[in-house]
């Protein structure tokens, strides 16, 4: 089990900068590689917490909830998103030269920038606090269409409150996904699972928790609720993208420690959402190129697999190497100026 914590912990750590160098390698002497921003989800962490009839509830008093499994920017306050942070950063910036403190410590510090989880209006989504967002929640689980596919889940429910000692009424969207990250860890980590908790269960309780993510940021009114969700990353990203324009601007990345729901609620809003439930350390890239003949254009990747190349994604409406321009015409739907305004309406 130690083996397969160690791999997964190097592999987090590792991960971004294995990305970084793939993306570098790409520009070409006919045109520039001006600046990248990356949203990825955390890596492999004990759970967050356990259900009440768990056997296992003691993992947490040796690595506590929701750490990096042996490993300890902008990054939402958990401690497992700030640990993937501080692990991808280790990877991308190891020190040289003036910046070696120990020579036997490769590692220099690197802030990592992060607010109150109350207070976070970019990252740690969905932001319940808006009563517009909740308004149009609301409608989504009332339609017919939502209604009938949760239909086929309704008993599947009652057997994981049956077994997991949690009340029916406490499944929600957020504990559902945390239910099948307890479980997934513990599957890899060799732990006994209980005995219902068969791979056609937990195979279940991830497509239930694709259908829930879908109805928080689409299925209904998706650029309704992209506007007050996903749009606020992505008009943060935009804002990065087209400062990097200026001759002056000095920064060149910009990544985001986020969760699975980050990635949903930021690809809904660009409509590029496969359905599929992000795996840990999924990442969302966005590059910023200057073309020979000046023009600025974005291109898209999405990593959900580290045996495989990233998926290069298309903004409908353009073509995968995007001008700038064109880009930031299309998703104008969704970036909204008043939100706390929007949200009282």
């Amino acid at each position: 089990m130690r083996a397969r914590q160690l791999v997964c912990g190097i592999w987090s750590l590792c991960f971004m900068f294995c990305l970084f160098c793939i993306f570098l390698h790409q520009t070409t002497a006919k045109r520039k590689l001006k600046f990248v921003s990356v949203v990825f989800r955390h890596g492999d962490h004990t759970p967050q917490e356990f259900f009440p009839t768990d056997k296992h509830k003691e993992v947490a008093k040796h690595q506590g909830y929701g750490q990096l499994t042996k490993i300890y920017i902008r990054s939402t306050d958990y401690d497992h998103t700030l640990m993937s942070a501080q692990a991808s950063l280790a990877g991308l910036y190891p020190p040289t030269q003036g910046q070696l403190w120990n020579p036997r410590i490769l590692w220099q510090p690197v802030p990592v920038h992060t607010v109150p989880l109350p207070h976070d209006n970019l990252l740690y989504l969905p932001f319940s606090h808006c009563p517009k967002y909740n308004e149009l929640l609301k409608e989504t689980f009332a339609t017919r269409d939502f209604q009938r596919q949760l239909k086929k889940y309704r008993p599947f429910l009652k057997f994981l409150a049956t077994h997991t000692g949690y009340a029916l009424k406490k499944l929600n969207t957020e504990r559902i996904l945390k239910l099948s990250d307890t479980l997934q860890y513990e599957d890899i980590n060799n732990y006994s699972l209980p005995v219902w908790a068969t791979h056609g269960v937990r195979t279940k309780l991830i497509k239930l928790s694709e259908l829930l993510l879908q109805a928080e940021f689409g299925f209904h009114k998706q650029i309704q609720k992209s506007r007050l969700q996903g749009g606020i990353l992505l008009k943060t990203i935009l804002k990065h993208i087209s400062d990097a324009r200026k001759p002056s601007h000095q920064q060149k990345m910009v990544m985001y420690s986020a969760h699975a729901a980050t990635i949903v609620a930021l690809q809904m809003a660009l409509n590029v959402f496969n359905g599929k439930l992000p795996p840990y350390s999924a990442c969302h890239f966005f590059e910023l190129y200057q073309e020979k003949n000046g023009q600025y254009t974005i291109e898209m990747y999405y990593r959900n697999n580290s045996l495989r190349d990233p998926h290069p994604l298309t903004l409908p409406g353009c073509k995968f190497r995007c001008p700038l321009e064109r880009f930031t015409h299309l998703v104008s739907p969704v970036l909204v100026q008043q939100w706390t305004r929007e949200c009282r309406t």
